[in-house]
């Protein structure tokens, strides 16, 4: 299993508006409105970045109750495996891909689809994975039974489940990828 993250070549991997300040946060996401207009996260609404801190809460609180190994306030974030879809959310994408094997996956959960949507309350379709975290051991047995999002729902079709989003709540082995652009 390899995890990939994507970003915006302009800016440094693994750069979270999570780990500034919300008034620094909501700034840095006006700039991005106005100088990447084309990029999925120029779309994002006034109150993402609430909303964002207020889901990995629920993210840490469930990690936690699975005794996961939390090392950072809040996660870098991966996918599992190459998602279409996400690659084209940057108007000059890059891509850091890391083999599973670098981690310690004590350290990583899963949500079967982005994790805003999975524990949205306003999606209740009765889906076993809808407002679940899973450990590394835990996510094997979903991706056995359903596959990974991105080759059924790459479109979206078929709910909001694209890639299987992964929360790595360390530093390791991100430092060693966040100078790099990409390995």
């Amino acid at each position: 299993m390899v995890l990939y993250h994507y970003y915006d070549k302009r800016s440094r991997p693994f750069t979270s508006l999570s780990d500034l300040s919300l008034e620094d946060a909501k700034a840095v996401l006006a700039e991005i409105k106005t100088a990447r207009p084309g990029s999925q996260c120029a779309q994002r609404h006034d109150r993402y970045v609430e909303y964002r801190r207020n889901c990995e809460k629920i993210l840490c609180r469930e990690f936690e109750a699975k005794g996961g190994l939390i090392q950072r306030a809040s996660p870098h974030y991966m996918v599992v495996e190459h998602s279409p879809w996400l690659s084209t959310w940057y108007e000059n994408c890059g891509v850091v891909k890391i083999p599973i094997e670098e981690f310690d996956v004590r350290t990583l959960s899963f949500t079967y689809g982005d994790s805003m949507p999975t524990f949205s309350p306003t999606i209740n379709d009765g889906r076993e994975y809808r407002h679940t975290l899973y450990t590394y051991t835990e996510i094997l047995g979903i991706i056995e039974k359903y596959g990974l999002p991105q080759c059924w729902n790459d479109n979206g079709k078929h709910g909001p489940e694209r890639y299987i989003e992964v929360h790595v709540w360390s530093d390791e082995p991100i430092c060693r990828y966040r100078g790099s652009g990409g390995a």
